[in-house]
């Protein structure tokens, strides 16, 4: 423990001595932070954010004296914006935690409740040191209210054990059509034992392969500018659609829910070649099949005739108002900066969460995704850079689908609808037309 708060004084020194990489704005150093527990509301493994606040106190030991950083584990993004809304109309301020972890859709639904704070002002003097489109889910109406912490890309995972045994180029996975008919190719040489993909068959399949998939790429919408309903006559949601159609009727897909037993004993037994997700994956794929050290690789995302690859997920903080309670803003701007920022703070906790086995994301700071230390080696992918991979992945993102106020109902519907689809029930067409129908009958207009 000794050496530990040793190593993290010399760390904080140079912070001081060398700085940052970025320049428009530089944390006050000398600011003393009142003693009290700092709350913060996450979800899927927010332990990951207390480490990364409890070393940055232990990197600033003056000014965090007294500070406690307290983690409530939340169940999905959703859960965390009910709970901190049922506290904020109650008037129970003080209950309310310090800050949040969040995604778009939840941050659109808050912005203009007051629960949030915003960061226009401070992520101005900061965004353009940080890679292209990573404020744009942060922005609501032309104003930012968060941090964003991750911007992760869609990418395409394969096995190239698999494809050596078929005589397979990975290279020909560069577009949509290409990497169709390697499934294709795949099933056939393999009597229809190999699957090009996997997709869950209930309630999963949209969020994954879908809002964040194949629908940004094709540049789909939901809503028109207007908030009117296009989901019918859109041409993106129809090629979308073909796209998971042709994997269905081809027999392309292993029909399997994710993350569960099935799919990774599937996995072991060379049953899935690729997986189509976003870079979050690694933290599952290398824990749940260590056996296949060696075998994964990754590339970007497959492209349409537009050339935009995989949609980036955003994870983001947003710091709670609390009405005159809030006392740790600026420290939780400070820790941020320096997360994004400092290559000495980032890369020990990068450092630390590889020894603890937990996730730690890019950063998205320019110079900081250039370090050499981003481009390492990782003995999993048989040599690939993980890290560099997944900053690949983001050149020419496409843009995430417009976020509106209806869009937890517009999903759930979409969601169910494409479920029907995988089951059989729908056929594309049927299934393109009954959610079209059922969003002009329920939500008619976008908020």
């Amino acid at each position: 423990m000794k050496k530990f708060l040793a190593a993290m004084l010399a760390m904080a020194l140079c912070l001081v001595t060398f700085g940052a990489l970025a320049q428009a704005y530089e944390p006050d150093r000398t600011v003393k932070y009142p003693a009290g527990k700092l709350v913060i509301y996450g979800y899927g493994n927010p332990q990951a954010y207390e480490e990364q606040f409890k070393m940055w106190c232990a990197m600033h030991p003056e000014q965090t004296e007294g500070v406690e950083i307290e983690v409530v584990q939340c169940e999905s993004a959703e859960d965390v914006r009910k709970k901190i809304m049922l506290t904020y109309q109650s008037g129970a301020y003080e209950d309310l935690p310090d800050l949040i972890a969040t995604q778009a859709a939840t941050l659109y639904a808050m912005a203009d409740t007051g629960i949030v704070l915003e960061t226009t002002d401070y992520m101005d003097m900061l965004k353009d040191d940080l890679l292209d489109g990573v404020c744009g889910d942060v922005t609501v109406k032309g104003k930012m209210y968060a941090l964003p912490v991750s911007f992760r890309p869609q990418m395409l995972y394969y096995n190239q054990k698999i494809l050596d045994e078929y005589n397979i180029d990975s290279a020909r996975m560069d577009t949509f059509d290409g990497w169709i008919e390697v499934g294709k190719e795949l099933r056939d040489k393999s009597d229809g034992k190999v699957f090009l993909t996997s997709i869950s068959p209930s309630q999963k399949a949209w969020g994954y392969v879908g809002r964040r998939g194949f629908w940004p790429q094709a540049e789909a919408h939901i809503f028109d500018e207007n908030g009117n309903v296009v989901w019918g006559e859109d041409a993106g949601v129809r090629q979308a659609m073909e796209t998971l159609n042709t994997l269905l009727d081809e027999k392309l897909v292993l029909l399997t829910q994710v993350l569960q037993p099935p799919m990774w004993d599937a996995t072991r037994n060379h049953e899935i070649a690729t997986f189509y997700v976003g870079a979050f994956w690694d933290e599952f794929l290398a824990k749940n099949v260590p056996e296949e050290s060696g075998e994964w690789r990754m590339m970007p995302a497959p492209t349409y005739d537009n050339g935009l690859r995989g949609a980036p997920v955003t994870e983001m903080f947003a710091i709670i108002n609390k009405q005159g309670e809030t006392k740790y803003e600026q420290l939780i701007k400070d820790c941020w900066y320096d997360y994004m920022f400092t290559a000495e703070f980032r890369n020990a906790y990068a450092d630390l969460m590889a020894e603890k086995q937990m996730p730690c994301w890019n950063p998205l700071s320019k110079e900081l995704s250039a370090d050499a230390y981003w481009q390492q080696p990782a003995e999993y992918y048989g040599g690939q850079s993980f890290k560099g991979a997944e900053t690949e992945g983001l050149v020419n993102s496409a843009p995430n689908m417009v976020i509106t106020g209806s869009d937890v109902e517009a999903d759930q519907i979409i969601r169910d609808g494409i479920d029907r689809m995988i089951a059989g029930d729908w056929n594309m067409e049927e299934t393109i037309q009954n959610i079209d129908a059922e969003l002009k009958a329920k939500i008619g207009k976008a908020q």
